[in-house]
């Protein structure tokens, strides 16, 4: 029986010549970078996402907020750039799969893999606490939404020295543990998820600069 997960996304093999050769080429324009490739994937497939992820984290409304459902379609957009895009070229449309089914399912999984990140981290502040804070940037998840600006992110990876760049492989595209992480860096777990939480932030300031500047 399917889960109601995976019900939020279409399950049928690709039957339409068109439809796969229309997946084909656009698959192959993200691969290549091109950002009208990443728009349209964005335009085709980012309520499709986004229904998946809510289908997961509605059932753990007391722990994950709207910003989580944010965070967990940004870093599925890392994921899919990682390690020279190699999610985006395991997709074998050959096979008779749906794009729209895979990317549904990936979105999925990282929705679970972010509760279980919830699981492992150290307490956090309250949201009391993080009302506080101010900041002279724009609200990140105001400017900052990967729906528009998902091209950019290759770009801006390349600003992050050898080090953020093998964590952000490590962490967000190869999901290691976070005790296997502080191994193969040589540094602590406490060390693992402070790093995480200021690339995440710099990603996003990054991001906010480049719209602010467009």
């Amino acid at each position: 029986m399917m889960t109601p997960e995976f019900a939020c996304m279409p399950v049928e093999s690709v039957t339409d010549p068109t439809e796969a050769e229309t997946e084909a080429t656009l698959l192959a324009g993200m691969i290549a970078d091109e950002p009208r490739a990443w728009r349209d994937f964005n335009d085709r497939y980012s309520r499709l996402i986004y229904r998946c992820i809510t289908r997961v984290t509605a059932r753990f409304s007391a722990v994950v907020g709207p910003d989580d459902v944010r965070e967990i379609y940004a870093m599925l957009c890392v994921q899919l750039l990682a390690n020279d895009k190699r999610k985006l070229r395991s997709f074998e449309p050959g096979r008779g799969n749906k794009l729209g089914s895979w990317i549904g399912m990936l979105a999925i999984h990282s929705a679970y893999d972010h509760l279980r990140t919830l699981k492992r981290e150290p307490k956090r502040g309250t949201l009391s606490e993080a009302e506080g804070l101010s900041s002279e940037l724009p609200d990140p998840h105001d400017v900052c939404v990967f729906r528009q600006q998902v091209g950019m992110v290759s770009e801006i990876l390349a600003e992050f020295s050898d080090k953020d760049r093998e964590f952000i492989t490590l962490y967000f595209g190869e999901s290691l543990e976070p005790e296997e992480i502080a191994v193969r860096m040589g540094i602590s777990v406490k060390t693992v998820y402070s790093k995480k939480h200021k690339i995440r932030s710099r990603l996003e300031t990054l991001l906010v600069q480049r719209r602010l500047a467009a």
